[in-house]
């Protein structure tokens, strides 16, 4: 009798056991999967899936409520409570995962391994309280994220990129190529997206700075935002993209869609990798290619990393002013170098020179962001790309965020401050309708830890 068998193991378990909590979780944890087999071979799980959330619930509530009346099992209402969210969490949704993805103060998820789970909170890593049972857990739950949009895992191919249905991006990694089981990154996204507000309440930048981030976007410069893995790009591209006025028609082009603007006459596009038999991969740069056909007045790239950037570039150069995008890179000249190495990637048979000349003639503002070892990310430079009648030209920092030490607890010390420089594209901006007084350049500092 099933009852019995599960009185037999809690006797067996308060014996092991210095606490009543340790055995009742362990009891749970068999029932969980002792109802979930049964919901598999008793119930119309496929029906249960198109219910909504709360009705989903109450039925299961029921169905489980039975099995137990049926079995005589008698557990407490905080464990049935707890039970219930389990088997919902197993059967419809992702496991240990769940309350991971549900806790907005978490920002990423990393999985070294079925026993070892690290989140990201407030730009520090810490150990999450959850595991799983095994490495074929965690395999289970991978392959419940990637099965719904086409894509798959195993020895063949044995990395993936997918993404939640509320965005967040996912990648995983199994063995061989992993030497710890299934490694799985998740990078998850706000409901609401961060505005201008948020990174100043944050000190991520100036009150000033964000003034003239403001301005050379309504004044269409080109602008590309640099940075490391984790700097904060792809939200700091949303940030400054809310700056476009809403009658121009804006189209993103992503690898794995991030992008969230909250405005009218937006097109996405996302890019699609090859299918089993190889065939059907849609690149970032067909994309790109395609949206110029498409009436944009601006065009922003979430991130170029390959023969992309010619595109990008030659969209730069021909009228399609405003745009924007995001490359990896340690600082403004180092990025400059990542978009002219991507240029000669496309294929261009043109002498370096020729290519510089090319990436010059397109961008105009260079930021650039990073995250700090307390884990703040900030803008720690603004540039100007700065082009003379005689071909010359000169990388000009406007902005910059000045460190000054750092406090025992870790906390980075600084402040940011303007370098004097007058920008060139001041003229354009005023232009533009927007006015933007030089003292906005003069050295000041503004203090920030």
């Amino acid at each position: 009798m099933v009852s019995s068998l599960f009185e037999r193991r809690k006797e067996k378990l308060a014996q092991k056991q210095a606490t009543s909590y340790t055995y009742e979780n362990h009891l749970v944890d068999e029932l969980v999967d002792h109802y979930k087999a049964r919901l598999l071979r008793d119930t119309n799980l496929e029906a249960l899936t198109q219910l909504t959330p709360g009705e989903m619930r109450l039925r299961i509530e029921q169905y489980v409520s039975h099995f137990m009346s049926e079995e005589k099992v008698i557990i407490s209402r905080n464990d049935k409570e707890l039970l219930i969210t389990r088997i919902l969490d197993e059967a419809v949704g992702y496991g240990p995962l769940e309350p991971l993805i549900k806790d907005p103060d978490i920002t990423e998820i990393l999985i070294n391994g079925f026993d070892e789970v690290y989140v990201e909170k407030a730009g520090r890593l810490e150990t999450a309280d959850v595991s799983f049972r095994d490495d074929e857990h965690v395999r289970h739950i991978v392959d419940r994220i990637v099965a719904p949009l086409g894509r798959r895992i195993d020895e063949s191919s044995p990395m993936v990129d997918a993404r939640l249905p509320d965005g967040s991006r996912v990648n995983a990694v199994i063995a061989p190529v992993s030497l710890s089981g299934t490694l799985v990154s998740i990078r998850k996204f706000r409901e609401d997206p961060f505005q201008m507000e948020d990174l100043l309440r944050f000190s991520s930048l100036s009150e000033t700075m964000s003034q003239f981030l403001k301005g050379i976007v309504k004044a269409k410069m080109n602008v590309l935002i640099s940075g490391g893995t984790g700097s904060g790009k792809t939200t700091l591209l949303n940030v400054v993209a809310a700056s476009i006025p809403h009658g121009e028609r804006v189209i993103t082009i992503e690898d794995s869609a991030e992008l969230r603007l909250d405005r009218p006459n937006v097109v996405g596009m996302e890019a699609r990798p090859a299918n089993v038999e190889g065939k059907g991969e849609v690149t970032i740069r067909n994309l790109v290619r395609n949206a110029l056909r498409m009436r944009p007045d601006r065009i922003i790239v979430g991130e170029v990393r390959s023969g992309e950037a010619f595109d990008m570039l030659q969209a730069m150069n021909t009228g399609h002013e405003g745009s924007l995008t995001t490359v990896h890179a340690n600082s403004p000249e180092d990025a400059m170098r990542r978009v002219e190495s991507m240029v000669i990637m496309a294929g261009m048979d043109l002498p370096s020179s020729v290519i510089r000349e090319y990436v010059i003639g397109a961008l105009d503002i260079i930021i650039q962001a990073t995250r700090l070892t307390d884990g703040t990310r900030k803008i720690i430079s603004i540039s100007e790309v700065q082009k003379f009648d005689d071909g010359s030209h000169r990388v000009v920092e406007i902005f910059k965020f000045k460190r000054t030490g750092m406090l025992e607890d870790g906390t980075v010390t600084g402040h940011f401050t303007a370098t004097g420089e007058i920008p060139m594209c001041l003229d354009r901006i005023r232009t533009f309708g927007i006015e933007m007084d030089e003292r906005l350049f003069e050295v000041r500092e503004v203090v920030s830890i």
